[in-house]
Order: structure tokens, then sequence, then C-alpha cells
């Protein structure tokens, strides 16, 4: 295999764990929203912030990230194309609605284990707040947008050949 295969290996390797971890993450916010006793909904947001699964994600974010920036060069494509443009604006605030939205989670997780410790009975406050427009938005968002980077890097619009 020559350099640009590995490159290529490498970087599709840190999509997968990126992208995984994505799935992984909408996947469990969707569980939390179909649940009613405060214990299930904190063991799965307990889940998403193991940090074995935040490793894997923050490893396939930096490994996506740099060998495909260094494909870029390797294959000859320019930073200034537009697929590569908009991908990047879209890794951007992919990422940073992601953050924003786990920055926002925080305090339900924190709502869930105390409901938990106190009987463990359905709350219609944590309902709300799993199902708040503003964080499903964030987090659903976000996902959508790390996707559409799967698509640019794909399909590579107006690059040719």
């Amino acid at each position: 295999m020559g350099k640009y295969e590995w490159l290529l290996f490498l970087h599709v390797t840190g999509a997968f764990l990126f992208l995984g971890a994505n799935v992984v993450a909408v996947v469990l916010t969707v569980a939390t929203q179909l649940r009613e006793r405060p214990s299930e909904i904190a063991f799965l947001l307990r889940v998403l912030s193991f940090k074995a699964f935040q490793l894997a994600a923050g490893l396939g974010l930096l490994i996506v990230l740099g060998f495909g920036l260094w494909l870029v060069d390797d294959a000859g494509y320019s930073y200034g194309d537009g697929w590569i443009v908009a991908a990047l604006v879209l890794f951007v605030l992919s990422n940073a609605l992601g953050g924003i939205g786990g920055s926002r989670g925080k305090p339900i997780r924190a709502l869930a284990e105390r409901l938990a410790a106190e009987g463990d009975r359905e709350s219609g406050e944590l309902t709300a707040m799993l199902r708040d427009p503003v964080l499903m938005f964030l987090n659903y968002g976000a996902s959508v947008l790390a996707f559409g980077v799967l698509v640019l890097m794909i399909w590579k619009p107006g690059a040719g050949g």
C-alpha cells in the first residue's frame, strides 16, 4: 500500500470512530427520552459520560481531521475547494453544537440521579428537560451535520473525476 492508501485508511478509521460515537450518542439520547424511571435515565446518561466513550469520540475527531487534511494535500485537492470548506464548516459546527448540547445535559443527569435516589418515580420536570427543543436541536443537529460531512466526503461535489 502506498502513502495515499494509508492516509485514506487512517482517515476512514477516524471517521468510523467519530461517526460510531455519534450513532451511539443518538441511540442513547433517544433511549433516555423513551424511559420514565429516573434510574434508567441516569444510567443511560452515565454511559454517555464514560471517559472511554468520550475518548473514542475525541480520538476519532482528531484522526479524521488530521488525516483528512493530510489527504487534501496528498491527493492534490485545494483547501479552498468548496466541498472541503463546506465539510470543515459542518465539522466545526457539528462539534460546537455537540459540545454545547453535552454541557446542557449535565444538569439533567444530576436531576435523574437525585430523583432515582429519592424514590425513582416518574418526573414531569425530568421529561421536560430531556425533551427540551433547544437541547434536542443541539444534539440531533450535531449528528445531522456530522453525517453531512460524510456525504460531502463521499460525494465530493465539484471535485471531478
